[in-house]
């Protein structure tokens, strides 16, 4: 069990270590090999990783399973690769907690000055030809044996032995420093709530019954902006705002005059110069927010929290305002209440910070919880908000006419 969670978690340090070279980077698990790492142009593999985990600490072994069964698991592999003929295959990368002893292939085949493929070819080859060696290995050396002489180079030369690894109970520590999380107070916490992230990620990326929860692969991007996220939460932060308000044109205003948004204000009775206010926030946030998660600044995961938090608020306002409304009451004194709501909400939503300690621009909030007043009537209806006390039945009304 530790093994299976080792390899999960050494897939998010190694992510973390990649990101710092090229964020764009995508990592993906348990297809071609326990870990794969691939280009993001063709998502051909770039790397692909095997994990072992011996909490005991010792040497690895010429002969043993950790070794012979990742040579059979990459051959696999790169014969089911379209490219497999190409002149250069991935890097084939062997991570283990154990330690290449001197004087073995396993050593020679470390990263570094030490490095000597023809050695260690010439001593696999010995290894894998013995007809004395163990049963446990024999259909994995055999594998080996069967591939021509300029494979087995070509194969050998992609290897590289990561020996020494961390332990599963050491990873917290460098995990920590590839994602850039200095020692505080808050440490172990922001680490907490990335790791909880990921083991999220991990479940998609290992789905393969449900289509629709499935992930195909996770950009070094993706965590970058979720340790950014979590990080300036303690820090407190702020978003960049790359939007300039100006007022919407009169095209960019009848761009929405279906929209429930509108509809919504003007079940309420505001007047044009009102709603076209509450449009240029609603415009701009959607851009903004857009333009976040385009760019990673922001997680669709918190952009929902956030979601959340403003329906939240506007929740508190609504049923402050409504709980006096009589079925014998005008409609005039309805729009009146509608319009405290909406006030009420918009007041509310601008002290509501998109990251905890930060400050957020007013009109993000405000335009924020127009988009959840858009959302009215739709499948997304669970967090839609409304200003005029009987908004839900109007809305009902509202897209049945537009079905119609």
């Amino acid at each position: 069990m530790t093994g299976y969670l080792y390899q999960a978690e050494l897939a998010l340090l190694e992510l973390a270590r990649h990101s710092w070279q090229d964020a764009t980077i995508e990592v993906r698990m348990e297809l071609l090999d326990d870990i794969e790492f691939l280009d993001p142009q063709d998502s051909t593999p770039l790397e692909l990783l095997q994990s072992k985990h011996r909490e005991a600490a010792g040497p690895l072994s010429e002969t043993g399973k950790d070794f012979w069964r990742s040579i059979a698991s990459w051959i696999d592999a790169l014969n089911g690769l379209a490219d497999s003929s190409a002149t250069s295959l991935p890097l084939l990368r062997l991570v283990s907690t154990q330690i290449a002893p001197e004087g073995t292939f396993l050593h020679q085949l470390r990263a570094g000055a030490s490095r000597d493929v023809s050695r260690a070819l010439t001593r696999m080859e010995e290894v894998a030809e013995d007809p004395d060696g163990p049963d446990g290995t024999a259909k994995d050396r055999a594998l080996f044996v069967k591939l021509t002489a300029a494979q087995r180079r070509q194969l050998v030369s992609a290897i590289t032995v990561n020996d020494g690894a961390p332990v599963m109970s050491d990873l917290d520590s460098s995990l920590a420093k590839e994602l850039g999380i200095t020692p505080s107070d808050h440490a172990q916490a922001a680490l907490d709530e990335i790791k909880g992230w990921w083991y999220g990620m991990a479940v998609r990326l290992l789905e393969r019954k449900r289509p629709e929860h499935m992930l195909a692969s996770v950009r070094a991007e993706q965590l970058m902006c979720r340790r950014d996220e979590v990080i300036s939460r303690y820090a407190g932060r702020s978003l960049p705002i790359t939007q300039t308000l100006s007022n919407l044109t009169q095209a960019e205003i009848a761009g929405y005059a279906d929209r429930m948004v509108v509809a919504q204000m003007r079940w309420i009775g505001l007047p044009d110069d009102e709603v076209a206010m509450h449009l240029r926030d609603y415009h701009y946030a959607r851009a903004q927010r857009s333009e976040w998660l385009r760019t990673f600044k922001i997680t669709p995961e918190r952009l929902e929290e956030y979601e959340g938090e403003l329906h939240y608020e506007w929740e508190t306002a609504f049923r402050r305002r409504t709980r006096r409304i009589r079925a014998d009451m005008s409609e005039e004194d309805r729009q009146g209440a509608g319009q405290d709501i909406l006030d009420d909400a918009m007041d509310r939503a601008a002290d509501t910070p998109l990251s905890s300690g930060s400050i957020t621009a007013p009109w993000i909030g405000k335009g924020s919880m127009h988009a959840l007043s858009d959302q009215a009537g739709t499948p997304e209806a669970d967090r839609a908000v409304g200003w005029h006390p009987d908004y839900r039945t109007f809305c009902k009304r509202h897209t049945e006419t537009q079905e119609q």
